[in-house]
């Protein structure tokens, strides 16, 4: 039984990742007799706007790195480091990004920190200059940097939370303080943090393609891969070079990351409440900070509020506040578009359940059971976190393209079943890390005695196992719902028709014209509304669970 699963597991992913991004890679190294070939590439780098499209790609996602690190460096420090009101609402408060899909605020942003938008605006008019926020490149870094910060916030925390308060205390007792202290102990001791976050921010800007194709940019990699594929068409190698020299990347950053670690150790031996110790701050201190922190938080929360604004505005142009308050923009989306809210239901609800479905049962082939190859599952299924959803909706069209759908005349690829299968594959990574975690943290020694009582594998199983890992299985499904809703690489590649979209794809057509501007933030609103009640659904449903747990310990 478990090895026709863990067959089964494994014919899916060779089906519907591996073999998409084999033949993307295939093709690009494939001359028009079937032979292998290095031309493709070596046209691609003649090719003056391909080669200006791979620096500028590499160029935004570095500084986008560099001004998050700026950010999220000194916030996740300050939270771990100082005692002061508030520090659990800036936490919170950094991680909102998170739940907006990054091309959703950049419309936002541009209406506030464009060449005419309100800070510009007001700038010049008190001082006669503006700054370019957002023009060209400049404007999606701004963007992706502010959205993907969290990343390096979270990871960062964690690392800063982890180390033994002696070793900085030591130090101090030598000499050392201040900002040396932080450069020589506190940073290199949580680097594995910070380096597991920048990597993460690297490759989610190095892939993206909803920014800058919103932002009007098109001399990057995923935007030229896109309009290659849809304009030249499936046959252009081009397109494929790119999405090779993409997944390297992507791959690159990742190895890069843990290159850098190996062979270096950040273990203490750290006692129980020996944690980096918090101080007090000072009265100017304390204004000073609260001063910083307002200014960070309000940058954060600057695509929320402009979106927000947008939705409920009848004109904002050339002005520092919007003029007028309407609903109109959401009766239209109620009105036009109420279908892709159900589609974004439908599509991410099923990739969500077949996704802890699959992750339940790696995790249990990996970890309670000796099959030989069970790692490679892992692998396998991890590997879509290094897969840029455009190679991977490129992939699906390239090796699908004509087979049609049992029973039917429809195409796999124009219907709706292919974008549960690419976000099936793309948030895997997720649901399988969240079951993984679960499992681990539950003894066999419960599954042997149910077993020891008679019960059958299959039994302890439905009846022992996945009850105990319910809240993993819960984690891993929101978080797969959750990142799902706001992918647009991908859906911008499947999405066959308006009538099958989910609110992604329409939130792009809604914003790529200006009198679509409010519908689309509107329906931005909308989707940042269900991934905020799906993330504390989860919150409330877990601590539920782990009340219910300790009561059950209790009694017994």
């Amino acid at each position: 039984m478990i090895v026709a699963v863990a067959l089964a597991i494994g014919a899916f992913l060779v089906v519907f990742l591996v073999v998409p991004i084999a033949s993307v890679v295939y093709t690009a190294f494939t001359s028009g007799d079937g032979g292998f070939t290095l031309s493709h590439v070596v046209t691609f780098f003649q090719i003056s706007l391909m080669r200006e499209s791979f620096w500028n790609s590499l160029y935004v996602a570095g500084m986008s790195v560099l001004i998050a690190s700026a950010i999220a460096v000194p916030l996740a420090y300050f939270t771990v480091r100082y005692r002061f009101r508030g520090a659990l609402l800036v936490q919170t408060l950094g991680v909102l990004p998170l739940i907006m899909p990054p091309f959703v605020g950049a419309v936002a942003m541009q209406l506030l920190f464009g060449r005419s938008g309100s800070v510009n605006l007001l700038l010049n008019d008190a001082f006669g200059f503006s700054i370019p926020f957002m023009a060209g490149l400049n404007g999606v870094i701004f963007v992706e940097s502010l959205h993907y910060f969290p990343f390096i916030l979270l990871n960062l925390a964690v690392s800063l939370r982890n180390i033994d308060g002696a070793m900085e205390e030591s130090a101090q007792n030598l000499g050392t303080s201040g900002f040396r202290l932080f450069r020589r102990i506190v940073f290199p001791l949580a680097l594995p943090g910070y380096v597991a976050g920048a990597s993460l921010v690297f490759v989610k800007v190095f892939d993206d393609l909803g920014t800058p194709l919103v932002l009007g940019v098109s001399n990057m990699l995923a935007p030229q891969a896109f309009l290659r594929i849809t304009s030249v068409g499936l046959e252009d190698p081009i397109g494929y070079v790119i999405s090779v020299l993409m997944i390297v990347f992507s791959v690159a950053a990742l190895g890069l990351a843990a290159r850098i670690l190996k062979g270096r150790d950040y273990a203490t031996l750290q006692r129980g409440g020996t944690s980096l110790q918090k101080r007090s701050l000072s009265p100017m201190q304390t204004v000073a900070a609260y001063a910083w922190i307002g200014l960070v938080l309000l940058l954060v929360l600057s695509p929320h509020i402009g979106i927000l604004l947008i939705s409920f505005t009848k004109v904002w142009s050339y002005s520092v506040l919007p003029e007028g308050i309407t609903l109109a923009h959401y009766a239209t989306v109620f009105e036009q578009s109420s279908h892709m809210i159900t589609n974004t239901l439908l599509y991410c609800g099923l990739a969500a359940l077949f996704n802890v479905i699959l992750g339940t049962a790696i995790a249990y082939i990996i970890l309670r059971t000796k099959l030989p190859g069970r790692q490679m599952l892992d692998w396998t299924a991890s590997a879509a976190l290094a897969v840029p959803g455009v190679v991977l909706g490129i992939g699906y069209l390239r090796t699908f393209r004509g087979l049609e759908l049992p029973f039917t005349d429809t195409a796999l690829t124009a219907s709706w079943i292919a974008l549960v299968l690419a976000y099936t594959v793309r948030r895997l990574p997720y649901a399988l890390r969240s079951c993984m975690a679960a499992l681990q943290q539950m003894h066999v020694s419960l599954e042997e005695a149910a077993e020891n009582l008679g019960a059958a594998k299959l039994r302890t199983i439905r009846r022992i196992v996945v009850p105990l890992m319910a809240g993993g299985i819960l984690a891993g499904f929101v978080t797969s719902f959750i990142t799902a809703a706001v992918e647009l690489s991908a859906t911008i590649m499947l999405s066959a028709s308006a009538s099958q979209a989910p609110m992604s794809y329409g939130i792009y057509l809604y914003l790529q014209s200006i009198a679509g501007r409010g519908p689309g933030a509107a329906l931005g609103v909308i989707a940042v509304v269900i991934v905020g009640l799906g993330t504390y659904a989860s919150h409330r449903l877990l601590q539920a669970q782990s009340t219910a747990g300790e009561q059950r310990l209790v009694n017994t």
